[in-house]
């Protein structure tokens, strides 16, 4: 699958080595610590509860990265030229038990059927230190849209932050301009800064 912004591919994460994935990780900050398990902690879990080599570990299952005959994967990698630069998490809703069970954001006011597995979410962006504002986001964010109903979706959802008093550790959710650029459009607006963005196929 290759995203449409030049020189940029966007592969399922289990196409791309571990090690390219830990390299948009990085090392340092909110990233390589959560390691895109924000919205999968499980009942009574919290980050303090377990270290990021666990948090790392469970990503690395999720992704299946490395194996390119596995049927399953939880996101997709972006490459800008050969250079890895971009991370997109992508499942069905289901696959997010913290969203499901936490957030009121994608909930708010809408007749949802939660247990629905052929609803997809983009939950998270990661664009690496040194390749940002180079349409990294916007193009994963059109592959997603692609990958998710090549897999049977019947929709694909966003919950992007308003640009307004943007905060920047918010903004692994996405912008609205980015999913109103791969044809997402508002549903509902939860929160004055949250926004609920969707695809239907």
């Amino acid at each position: 699958m290759t995203a449409t912004e030049p020189a940029i591919s966007v592969v399922p994460a289990n196409e791309a080595s571990w090690e390219d994935l830990q390299t948009i990780f990085g090392t340092r900050g909110e990233t390589s610590r959560c390691q895109c398990q924000r919205y999968k902690l499980r009942p009574r879990e919290a980050f303090a509860s377990f270290p990021a080599e666990e948090r790392a570990h469970r990503l690395r299952q999720q992704t299946d990265c490395g194996h390119p005959e596995s049927g399953t994967t939880s996101g997709l990698v972006a490459y800008l030229n050969t250079q890895p630069v971009g991370w997109c998490a992508v499942e069905p809703r289901t696959a997010y038990a913290s969203l499901l069970r936490s957030y009121r954001v994608p909930w708010a006011d809408r007749a949802e059927d939660k247990t629905d597995d052929s609803v997809w979410a983009v939950t998270c962006f990661v664009t690496r230190v040194g390749f940002r504002k180079r349409g990294v986001s916007r193009a994963l964010a059109r592959a997603a849209v692609d990958f998710a109903r090549e897999r049977g979706a019947r929709a694909i959802e966003g919950f992007p932050i308003t640009t307004k008093n943007v905060i920047l550790e918010e903004l692994h959710v996405g912008t609205e301009g980015v999913f109103a650029d791969a044809g997402f459009t508002e549903v509902s607006r939860p929160t004055p800064r949250r926004v609920v963005m969707r695809v239907d196929f």
